[in-house]
């Protein structure tokens, strides 16, 4: 088609710039995540392992054998919080090991997990070191691993329950 035409039928002119404008938003969220997870692994996953909020110690060794959802988070992160009931979710029916990062001490992380009514296996990342050594720049942060411990997903930002379980079935092949 020509512009001419175009002029003669302003509706395919609208659905021309708005299918352009979903383009554009497409690329602009690619180039964000691609940029957010530059200095991410990929691959095997790199060492992961300390004590969960009871006391008990963990490490990804524990998980081998199913995918599993690592995922770094923070109290005070705002988008953090808009995921947790759906991690609890995940949590009943697939492995999940958090990482919550700088977010108080171990004691103020537990009190965090009480008042929200959450009960999902944390690390506290206190300093950060694991979530640097995980490449982490922002959180939330979602790592699906396959059954071998293999990085099959990445993500930075909001993702929906929905997305993570499509995830962690796509890493069961």
């Amino acid at each position: 088609m020509n512009d001419k035409a175009d002029k003669h039928n302003p509706r395919r002119s609208r659905w021309r710039r708005w299918a352009l404008d979903i383009l554009l938003v497409f690329v602009v969220v690619f180039a964000v995540q691609a940029w957010q997870t530059r200095n991410m692994p990929v691959g095997e996953a790199p060492p992961l392992e300390g004590r969960l909020l009871d006391g008990s110690k963990v490490s990804l060794a524990d998980y081998r054998g199913k995918p599993l959802l690592v995922h770094f988070w923070a109290t005070w992160c705002p988008v953090c919080r808009t995921e947790e009931s759906s991690l609890n979710s995940i949590a009943r029916d697939h492995p999940l090991l958090t990482v919550a990062t700088t977010s108080g001490t171990g004691a103020e992380v537990k009190k965090y997990m009480v008042e929200n009514g959450l009960d999902f296996p944390v690390i506290n990342d206190e300093s950060g070191l694991l979530g640097s050594a995980w490449g982490i720049h922002g959180v939330p942060a979602s790592f699906i691993l396959d059954a071998e411990g293999k990085i099959r997903h990445l993500s930075v930002g909001y993702t929906t329950e929905w997305g993570l379980r499509f995830r962690l079935w796509l890493a069961d092949f």
